[in-house]
């Protein structure tokens, strides 16, 4: 069961980034019997083929469970333009803050917009992500829009990120190797190449069920 629902509010604007980091967290909002919707706004995906996989993952399982999915903008250029001069940002550094706050800000002008007073992500549930920075990207971006408020839940707790992995291999999603954008992807390749592994090959995993 969801816990600590903000002022009894029954319906929540979902942002998501994939279907991976989503599965658990739309799964328990819906049994909660919380009216859902799902938005899909990551420009900061890159190459689009990655985007793409990414998108149609997280449209199959919201089909799946008849949950409303919201497909917004991939406006690259804009994503480029906020985050220039921060290419060499570390991992969970500033670049990643103004990240958040962008793909945040769209979510809830979305929410104002359609009738949602509540937003939510389930970026903070990756063990890959500061689950703070996360929580105050989301609140300062609420935080614009008199009416909205962000919920800052932690999706790990009560074995919230086990259940996203169950998920993940029950449902055989996509698999991505990196977080998502064109930096991350450099920095995934320079980890690999220094292990002697691979390069990143876009749309080769999917879970498995073990």
């Amino acid at each position: 069961m969801v816990e600590d629902w903000p002022g009894g509010e029954r319906k929540v604007l979902l942002h998501s980034c994939c279907a991976p980091c989503s599965g658990s967290v739309i799964e328990k909002i819906h049994e909660a019997g919380i009216a859902l919707t799902v938005f899909f706004y990551n420009p900061n995906i890159h190459p689009r083929r990655e985007y793409e996989i990414r998108k149609a993952e997280n449209v199959r399982y919201a089909e799946k469970m008849g949950i409303p999915f919201v497909d917004a903008d991939y406006d690259t250029e804009n994503w480029f333009a906020l985050t220039q001069g921060h290419e060499d940002d570390p991992e969970r550094g500033e670049r990643c803050s103004m990240c958040f706050e962008m793909r945040f800000v769209r979510t809830a002008k979305y929410a104002a917009e359609h009738g949602f007073q509540v937003i939510t992500s389930c970026l903070g549930i990756s063990r890959w992500k500061d689950f703070d920075q996360v929580t105050r990207a989301g609140e300062k971006a609420a935080s614009l829009f008199p009416g909205v408020r962000y919920w800052g839940f932690n999706w790990r707790k009560k074995g919230g990120s086990n259940r996203m992995t169950e998920i993940a291999r029950e449902e055989n999603f996509y698999q991505q190797q990196y977080c998502g954008c064109v930096h991350s992807l450099r920095d995934t390749n320079l980890w690999r190449k220094a292990q002697g592994r691979p390069p990143v090959e876009i749309g080769a995993d999917f879970y498995t069920v073990r």
